[in-house]
């Protein structure tokens, strides 16, 4: 598997010199990037300078690509000297690669890659031995990139392809993504009207609508009745907070681009708005004194943090610059560290299956050999450990990945699959050995001496924005029934059925759900106007309501109704529409 793997990748990453070769061809005073093979494909960021390049063009260059790789053309490798490598950037009016070269060691031995006599370009490899074996593509997609990743740089164009062994891998992946449009959060989030965005309002900062806000709720409390099962409470922390708190977290050193500041016209002092919860439930712990007899202590908030994203990372609710996460954090003795992750398992494990993304992986996300990390060694080797242990007790599907990890500690991250096969990260478990050290939490044990608690940083829906994008594409917006917005909607053929139709919502009034949220009541809502059915019908089917009543005179006459579903229909007797409706 590995090797057809490598052999895949040699094969995408040859297909991008091809794509850059071909637009050569077609647009003489190209620039040149990077153009990596990645994922499922490869790219290539070009400046294409005043010539404007569209999604309209990608058949045009597609076709160049095929006649150069209908050629076979060798990819040879061959090394120069920094110097050489500086006059070819230079004589090819290559600036974007003299820039790369240049940041090259003097004496540095730089390789480049020829596609016969048609191509070179700086490389390290490795490729295929010609362009006849590159196998089936699809050019699909144009996209702004910023020079290397910097926003004050200039912005280029990067062309995006796919790129598999087969013709049936390239037909599948195309069909997941045809049916990955039709999915799209923000197209449905608009149609369905969950949630907007206004230009006055400023970009990454979503509007929810009474739909989207009840959806949100939903999904919210549901995830606070979980950990308030679990022995969680509530806290409550403000939106402000002086700068102070995150430089001695340690958040600031990492993370102060991201924060937006806040001046105090009192008396200069310098407030951000809050971009995380951790330092803050830390200070409600740090408030009074505590002892082994309260541990584990266990705090939950589903608050909106604030984070300055680069407007071009921006996307939908998949990256907003308000986010709300349903945050835990719970600290405890590193003897209890096992069970309460236990606990944090199981509720994912429930949450997820509840909303049908029952298949979870766990990535265990570690340290590596940068020094972005804080805290000793060997507390973090402890730490990793015992997420590896607790990955293994809990029977996780897991994988490990070095350099995930945050800056104060291990975690474990949950990864959900979608209904089409794509795989999301949602919850996260993490092990922070580092602010209790940096805050000086403690408690006192039972020696009576004072011992430092471990805090668990711990998000169910992680940030509910997010969740949301992935919860709206995966169901397509067909929300299970518990969830939807609207549940109901009864159709009236006609006005002369009025009195039925209330004592039909009069039942629906009366029906309370108990799973998986107590105590919740049914939404329903009544479509009297004077439209065709047929239309009714459209429209309460466009909404995607997972249950429509129909109601006539003959339902009058026979006492029931005609029920809707998206995959059947049934009639239904006045008297039996309550238990029906809670079963359903």
């Amino acid at each position: 598997m590995e090797k057809e793997t490598e052999k895949v990748m040699k094969m995408r990453h040859t297909l991008s010199h091809v794509m850059a070769a071909a637009v050569k061809q077609m647009y003489p005073e190209a620039k040149f990037g990077i153009g990596p093979a990645i994922e499922n494909g490869f790219y290539y960021d070009i400046d294409f300078g005043s010539t404007k390049v569209t999604e309209s063009d990608l058949n045009r260059i597609e076709k160049k690509m095929r006649g150069i790789i209908s050629r076979k053309l060798p990819m040879a490798r061959r090394e120069v000297s920094r110097e050489e490598a500086l006059n070819w950037a230079i004589d090819e009016k290559q600036d974007l690669k003299k820039e790369l070269i240049e940041e090259l060691p003097e004496g540095e031995t730089i390789s480049f890659y020829d596609m016969g006599e048609v191509f070179s370009d700086l490389c390290k490899g490795p490729h295929v031995e010609d362009t006849g074996k590159c196998g089936p593509f699809k050019l699909i997609r144009v996209a702004g990139a910023y020079w290397r990743g910097d926003e004050k740089r200039q912005m280029l164009t990067r062309l995006y392809g796919v790129a598999f062994e087969t013709e049936e891998e390239l037909e599948e992946y195309l069909k997941r993504q045809e049916e990955a449009k039709a999915r799209d959060h923000r197209k449905l989030g608009n149609s369905l009207d969950l949630f907007c965005f206004s230009d006055l309002v400023g970009a990454g900062l979503p509007l929810f609508s009474p739909r989207g806000t009840m959806l949100r709720d939903l999904m919210a409390n549901y995830s606070l009745s979980l950990r308030k099962r679990a022995g969680f409470e509530r806290v409550w922390t403000p939106h402000i907070t002086k700068v102070d708190l995150y430089k001695a977290s340690g958040h600031y050193a990492k993370f102060g681009d991201e924060l937006f500041m806040v001046h105090s016209q009192v008396n200069g002092e310098e407030f951000a708005l809050k971009p995380m919860n951790c330092p803050h439930h830390a200070q409600i712990f740090a408030s009074r004194p505590r002892t082994y007899r309260e541990m584990p202590v266990r705090y939950m908030e589903p608050t909106t943090d604030y984070r300055d994203e680069k407007t071009g990372e921006l996307g939908g609710l998949s990256r907003v610059r308000s986010l709300t996460q349903d945050d835990s954090h719970v600290f405890c003795r590193k003897s209890q560290i096992k069970e309460e992750i236990q606990n944090l398992v199981a509720i994912v494990r429930e949450l997820y299956s509840t909303v049908g993304m029952s298949k979870l992986r766990a990535r265990l996300s570690y340290r590596n050999e940068e020094d972005k990390y804080l805290g000793d060694k060997k507390l973090w080797e402890m730490a990793q450990k015992q997420i590896k242990q607790a990955a293994i007790d809990n029977k996780l599907e897991y994988f490990e990945m070095e350099g995930e990890a945050a800056f104060y500690g291990p975690k474990i991250d949950f990864m959900a699959e979608d209904a089409i096969g794509r795989e999301h990260q949602v919850a996260t478990v993490q092990l922070d050995f580092v602010q209790p050290e940096r805050f000086n939490l403690e408690f006192v044990n039972e020696k009576g001496e004072k011992e430092r608690p471990v805090m668990i940083h711990h998000a169910t829906l992680g940030s509910i924005e997010r969740f949301l994008s992935v919860f709206i594409e995966h169901t397509g917006g067909w929300f299970p029934f518990w969830c939807a917005p609207e549940q109901v909607r009864v159709l009236s053929i006609n006005d002369q059925i009025s009195d039925y139709v209330s004592e039909i919502t009069e039942v629906l009034s009366s029906v309370v759900l108990d799973k998986p949220l107590k105590y919740n009541e049914l939404r329903f809502s009544v479509d009297a106007s004077d439209d065709s059915l047929g239309k009714k019908i459209k429209r309460a089917t466009e909404m995607k309501i997972p249950c429509i009543l129909i109601v006539g005179p003959k339902d009058k006459e026979a006492g029931e109704v005609s029920i809707r579903l998206r995959d059947k229909e049934e009639k239904v007797k006045l008297k039996g529409l309550k238990k029906y409706l809670e079963k359903l």
